[in-house]
């Protein structure tokens, strides 16, 4: 055995298979995450225009007739909000802590209990703006922390059907 040498055996081949060069495959689990992806792409723009439209819609409604707070006082309850009346004549006293008035419009009449200084404009007669809270769900008394009211003189209600400047008779 002089001048033989053993080279070792080459691996084995492997089996032949059907299997046949082409373009790749994704794996599935690539389509299941695209899928999550614009799951969570919808849900934030249906969230997005949920707020959208809350938010504008709350924004649009400025405030509400004395007529309106009535007639939706049960929703209201004691949530805050802005409610516009005519300053009830003699009505106006000062307190404490602020001023108490009355507002209305047409045969409805809330007493107002307002905090803090009104403004120099405020007088009776006026429509005016109080921002607060009914004491209660079924109350007429209204508790304020700001009364606004029209930086003018003469104050012409934008909207036909809003309460009105009266110089005489009675204020609603």
């Amino acid at each position: 055995m002089t001048g033989t040498t053993t080279e070792p055996s080459p691996p084995p081949s492997p089996p032949p298979s059907d299997v046949r060069p082409g373009p790749a495959v994704p794996a599935p689990r690539r389509r299941r995450t695209s899928r999550r992806v614009l799951a969570v792409f919808a849900l934030l723009i249906v969230a997005f225009a949920f707020l959208l439209v809350e938010g504008l819609g709350s924004s649009l409604d400025y405030f509400d007739t004395v007529d309106q707070a009535f007639a939706q006082r049960a929703t209201l309850g004691t949530q805050t909000f802005r409610l516009e009346g005519t300053v009830v004549p003699g009505t106006i006293r000062p307190t404490t802590t602020g001023s108490d008035f009355n507002i209305c419009e047409g045969p409805n009449v809330v007493h107002v209990a307002n905090t803090g200084n009104p403004p120099q404009l405020f007088q009776a007669r006026i429509p005016v703006v109080v921002v607060g809270h009914f004491t209660t769900a079924t109350s007429i008394d209204f508790v304020s922390n700001s009364i606004l009211v029209k930086h003018s003189s003469t104050y012409t209600a934008q909207y036909p059907g809003r309460v009105r400047v009266k110089a005489a008779g009675p204020a609603c």
